[in-house]
């Protein structure tokens, strides 16, 4: 004989009954069949996730910045990479660097952007754990909760910001694990207090997360034991104020919670966020931070956002599911107030219960059809069953305009590397830059620069330079203390901002680019004296190598085509190659191949010279007298292969004052 185990609400709890064996092997058997959904979603969102996570979407300012933090936690014992000035709560990062230092992932891959990136596939697969469980408690069936995981794990929307380095991807686990517990079925206490742990760690990790707060206490104040109402509800505000005022703490013990002179401050970190940070403007006005926001998010999945909002306003008729469909139109509608900010990793927070909402509404509507719903309702069963139908068509709908959407978006997800263009300028920047420059650069590339030998302070993220003033102090001429700018759509976007930055992309020239369009990756070489002068000097450059180029065209003893000879002649190759050939011209006759740009390099002088001498002791020869030739003429580096050289010199000619071409 059996008996149901109810909570103190006296709720019947599914499947329980009196007398359970306790123990994994008990636990395990009980929860088979869910196990047997779960598992199959969990494998699907790790692999989708992890799949190609370093190719695409490239690498952005924003992930660099909490990697850069995360891995200065774990190599620098600092809270941040710069000064902490309190923009975000440091617990997201701290996350991030928690699990990079427990799985080495930093040591395991070449760009550090990658390390995080696998930080955020475990991070989604817990929340795809959580977003099941939720799901069950709501009352759901498995195969439900499965389909609102795989909404979850394969929603282009989804899928794009859970692969990217967003602490919004840190703090949606423990939100989700919030609702989770005040959903409890028993020892109530302990569920709410843990849900208020839950949403303070998720509010520590991002501050946004704080909006889910009313919602909860909806859940809270419905399920609560009226006996013990005040007690548990009190507990649960009490431990989320402690974690709360943990952060204050922080600031306190710093001596940094109020503003002063000379220093950050909490109080100025929270006024900035919630007032004089730069609104993002409507979305319905084009060209708007707000409304470019929309659309790329629109661009990912017009069909999980518009299915998912309307399944948010259906879902305010449901009881069970209601607060949570409230939460959700309200996140909406509080992206359209006018003068506020709006974060393009906003819509993480509601992608989770958007998922939930869709795959919840469907589940009524075929039990609805089936006439097995028993929600109170004053709706008469047939009236019951066409809504149903309807919704149902309506999503069944949306289904078979997403299949083709999303296998196109899921396709250049896990092949397209988007992201080749960063990876090639770092390697560029690595192979061919001194490491004694100073470098402006996307907070994507620091950890890579720094970790490749160039001094920490002489690797500076572009945003710092004229906001952080022990930056500042190390760049008292600004932006003319600076060798080199990295641009990256990040740069050329949010820098715009800065007049230092803006000078400093003015004042440059490009001598190296990758990609095109908005992955389009350019090493420009700054010029201090200005962009006027500096281009008097490129022509004058030039000018010169045409000249040289026109004389050695005409040595009976350089053994090209016409086309190799025209490249002289045109002025397309470095000076310091064209001098050597002259000196080894003026012993023997050569074969030079034509000219080709180094990947990267086209339109700068060709540095890169195949010749081929007439046997290997020739060959050796010419090798002997390349190297033996001074610093400012002597090739960085000669590969032989029989009587075949291939002679290269470094991008920065000595013998002139500027060589890059605009």
């Amino acid at each position: 004989m059996t008996a149901s185990i109810t909570n103190t609400t006296g709720i019947p709890i599914r499947g329980a009954v009196a007398g359970q064996r306790s123990g994994v092997g008990a636990w395990f058997r009980r929860h088979a069949a869910s196990l047997g959904w779960l598992l199959p979603v969990l494998a699907v969102t790790v692999v989708v996730q992890a799949w190609n996570m370093s190719g695409t979407p490239q690498r952005i300012d924003d992930e660099g910045t909490y990697t850069a933090q995360a891995w200065a936690i774990a190599h620098l014992g600092e809270i941040t990479h710069y000064t902490y000035w309190y923009d975000h709560p440091p617990l997201g990062w701290i996350q991030i660097a928690g699990y990079t230092s427990l799985t080495g992932a930093f040591a395991r891959y070449p760009f550090a952007v990658e390390a995080g990136r696998e930080a955020m596939v475990f991070f989604a697969a817990a929340s795809s754990i959580l977003l099941f469980v939720l799901a069950r408690r709501l009352g759901t069936g498995r195969a439900t909760a499965a389909v609102a995981g795989l909404v979850f794990a394969l929603s282009p929307l989804a899928l794009q910001y859970h692969r990217t380095v967003y602490i919004d991807n840190v703090a949606t686990p423990w939100l989700l694990a919030a609702f989770v517990l005040v959903l409890s079925r028993r020892q109530q206490l302990a569920g709410f207090a843990g849900a208020a742990a839950c949403l303070g760690i998720a509010v520590l990790s991002k501050e946004t997360y704080l909006l889910a707060l009313p919602f909860l206490i909806w859940i809270a104040v419905r399920r609560a034991d009226k006996s013990t109402r005040r007690y548990t509800l009190s507990v649960a505000g009490a431990v989320l104020a402690v974690i709360g005022g943990g952060y204050l703490l922080l600031a306190a013990v710093k001596g940094e919670l109020l503003p002063g002179t000379g220093r950050v401050s909490l109080f100025e970190g929270i006024t900035y966020q919630l007032g004089s940070r730069a609104a993002s403007g409507s979305v319905f006005d084009s060209g708007s931070l707000a409304n470019e926001a929309a659309s790329q998010w629109w661009a990912l999945d017009p069909v999980f956002i518009v299915l998912g909002s309307v399944a948010a306003v259906v879902g305010l008729f449901l009881r069970r599911v209601r607060p949570i469909a409230a939460m959700l139109v309200f996140l909406l509608l509080f992206m359209f107030r006018p003068n506020g900010y709006l974060p393009v990793p906003y819509v993480i927070m509601l992608i989770p219960f958007a998922a939930l909402l869709v795959a919840y509404t469907a589940e009524r509507a075929v039990l609805a059809i089936a006439g097995r719903t028993r929600t109170r309702t004053r709706l008469g069963g047939a009236t019951r069953r066409g809504l149903g139908i309807t919704w149902l068509a309506v999503t069944t709908a949306a289904l078979v305009v997403a299949v083709p959407l999303w296998g196109g978006q899921l396709r250049g997800f896990v092949l397209g590397n988007l992201d080749l263009p960063m990876q090639q300028a770092e390697e560029w920047v690595g192979d061919n830059v001194p490491k004694s420059s100073r470098l402006l650069v996307d907070d994507a590339m620091w950890v890579d620069l720094v970790q490749d030998g160039f001094a920490r302070n002489n690797v500076v993220w572009y945003y710092k330079l004229d906001t952080d003033a022990a930056v500042e102090r190390q760049s008292p001429n600004g932006w003319k203390d600076s060798d080199y700018v990295v641009t990256t759509d990040s740069m050329r976007t949010g820098g715009n901002s800065s007049s230092d930055i803006r000078q400093a992309i003015e004042n440059s020239t490009s001598v190296a680019a990758f990609g095109t369009g908005n992955q389009r990756v350019d090493v420009r070489r700054i010029h201090s004296e200005g962009r006027s002068a500096a281009a008097e000097a490129i022509t004058a450059a030039s000018n010169g190598r045409k000249a040289m180029g026109t004389e050695l065209a005409a040595n009976p003893s350089l053994r090209a085509d016409g086309g190799t000879k025209s490249q002289f002649r045109a002025g397309q190759v470095d000076s310091r190659a064209m001098i050597a050939l002259g000196q080894v011209l003026a012993d023997r006759a050569i074969s030079v191949d034509r000219f080709t740009p180094l990947e990267g390099e086209t339109g700068q002088p060709f540095r890169r010279v195949v010749l081929d001498a007439s046997d290997a002791s020739a060959a050796a020869w010419i090798a002997a007298t390349l190297d033996a030739m001074s610093d400012a003429f002597r090739p960085a580096s000669v590969e032989r292969d029989g009587s075949e050289l291939t002679v290269t010199y470094t991008p920065a000619d000595p013998t002139t004052t500027a060589t890059s071409a605009s």
